[in-house]
């Protein structure tokens, strides 16, 4: 066992704390890896307001990537010393998604059986299985994916959860292609993500729609060939005329993605899609959100999909290494999604920042 520092949630809404946390040697299955560096997602802070369950202490931090020191019995997929990105899809191999082919939609993925605690002995509950704003985890190794080490630790971790989602939304789930249009509402980290995503698959033209001038800006910069303020402009009618100018006859965009998570941005989408289009929702709404009212023969006559993106659809160990050789290669600009780097112990400041929507992600660095 070791004792490292790590950020913890000790209650609903209460300012996180940095104590001193017990990590386990790792068991059968296990990793403990040493944390380089972890985004501050929106994910934590909904940890901390106790709005993922009530299961408290929480050990915040999920977005990460570091240096696997030590691994238990059977562990073959990584060894001490390889450069990791966690996720929280480590793939059980043996539920009915897995047997029919389709990992992305694991239904029982693994973490760590044993549990990290207070001094005391209080188990922790780290988020998303992970808990990483610490010097150093205790995951199920299948968390940990090993990438080439080239890549910047800060840069890297965010496959780990927000830009992953973003960039799978575009090419897992709305399966943009050259020739296709794309649009994305709400250009926070997750939906300039998206915009990244729709570019390197060649979709055109690529229409970004967000209030926040600072937004529209960073999703033209990562790849978006139209901007639009709707609190200034009425999306579905811009969406429909940009993408009518590209193709002839067309109703609106082949993909669009919803990255707010709200209903009213849903119903946006929705109408905004051409005929036969995809909606893609990646945006999380809150458990008391409903549709507003749809007309069902607009749902039967408009055809098409209305899909949710849980994770972007991915699969780390197939899509990390890809998306990290697209860095290197300078085809995916990582870099741009960070906006700042911090202190493990500057968490409390960095909700702040993310709440009045100052940064598109802050990132841990020890």
């Amino acid at each position: 066992m070791q004792q490292v520092k790590g950020v913890i949630a000790r209650a609903k809404d209460a300012p996180v704390e940095l104590v001193t946390i017990n990590v386990p040697d790792p068991g059968p299955g296990e990793a403990v890896v040493t944390i380089q560096a972890c985004g501050v997602c929106h994910t934590d802070l909904h940890y901390r307001q106790g709005g993922i369950n009530d299961e408290f202490p929480f050990l915040l931090g999920h977005e990460a990537s570091g240096i696997v020191e030590a691994v238990g019995e059977g562990v073959t997929e990584v060894a001490p010393g390889d450069f990791v990105v966690l996720n929280w899809r480590a793939v059980c191999g043996e539920c009915r998604a897995c047997k029919r082919g389709d990992l992305q939609y694991c239904f029982a993925t693994h973490n760590a059986k044993q549990k990290m605690t207070l001094e005391d002995g209080t188990e922790l509950s780290p988020a998303l299985g992970i808990g990483a704003f610490i010097e150093k985890t205790l995951v199920a190794a299948g968390q940990c994916t090993k990438v080439d080490p080239q890549a910047r630790p800060a840069a890297a971790g965010l496959l780990g959860c927000g830009v992953m989602a973003g960039i799978g939304a575009a090419i897992n789930t709305g399966a943009l292609t050259r020739g296709r249009s794309a649009a994305v509402i709400g250009c926070g980290g997750v939906g300039v993500a998206a915009v990244a995503g729709a570019a390197l698959a060649g979709a055109s033209p690529i229409i970004a729609v967000d209030i926040d001038p600072v937004k529209l800006e960073a999703a033209r910069n990562l790849g978006a060939t139209h901007t639009i303020d709707s609190s200034q402009t009425d999306p579905v009618e811009e969406i429909k005329r940009i993408c009518a100018e590209t193709y002839e006859g067309a109703e609106g965009a082949d993909v669009v993605i919803e990255a707010v998570g709200r209903p009213e941005t849903w119903k946006q989408a929705f109408y905004a899609r051409d005929l036969a289009g995809t909606v893609v929702l990646v945006g999380v709404p809150t458990p008391d959100m409903t549709v507003p009212e749809l007309p069902l023969a607009d749902v039967f006559g408009r055809g098409g999909a209305l899909k949710s993106s849980w994770y972007g659809d991915c699969l780390p160990s197939r899509d990390f290494p890809m998306l990290i050789d697209l860095y290197l290669q300078g085809r995916l600009d990582l870099d741009a999604f960070v906006t700042e780097e911090i202190g493990i112990e500057d968490v409390e400041a960095a909700f702040d920042k993310m709440h009045s929507g100052e940064v598109l992600r802050s990132v841990v660095v020890l």
